[in-house]
């Protein structure tokens, strides 16, 4: 069973899943990094400087205690992190969208190259061993 195990991890699939999923760990980090240190702060300052992770529809308040303490916390809705993550889906949709199309010309282009000459029918290998037994 051990055998049959390090034979499953060690096909190509699995390595390249194992890959795939780092791979888009970090990619994944660095498009959040983007949506929110780059792209949002543009987005708000457009539209007038508003800040969409702050953004919320509050439910209830929160309760304080007579020394300042929170003992019962705010209930909101946080439709501006929804909107963030909706930015981060379009701008992740959009990247691997460019990255599919040029694999896809690549691989066209590829693809493009001239096949090699046939060699010799099945017929003609057969005429030539006849002819030489002939000999």
């Amino acid at each position: 069973m051990l055998k049959e195990f390090k034979k499953f991890i060690m096909t190509g699939n699995v390595i390249d899943l194992a890959v795939a999923v780092i791979l888009a760990g970090a990619i994944g980090a660095v498009v959040s990094g983007f949506t929110n240190d780059i792209m949002m702060p543009i987005v708000g300052h457009f539209t007038g400087g508003m800040d969409f992770s702050d953004l919320k529809i509050v439910l209830a308040e929160a309760t304080l205690a007579a020394d300042g303490s929170v003992t019962k916390p705010e209930n909101a809705i946080l439709w501006g992190k929804w909107v963030n993550a909706l930015i981060n889906l379009i701008i992740v949709g959009f990247v691997l969208f460019m990255i599919v199309k040029s694999y896809n010309k690549f691989k066209k282009k590829e693809e493009a190259a001239p096949a090699p000459p046939p060699g010799p029918s099945e017929i003609d290998l057969l005429k030539e061993i006849r002819d030489a037994l002939k000999k």
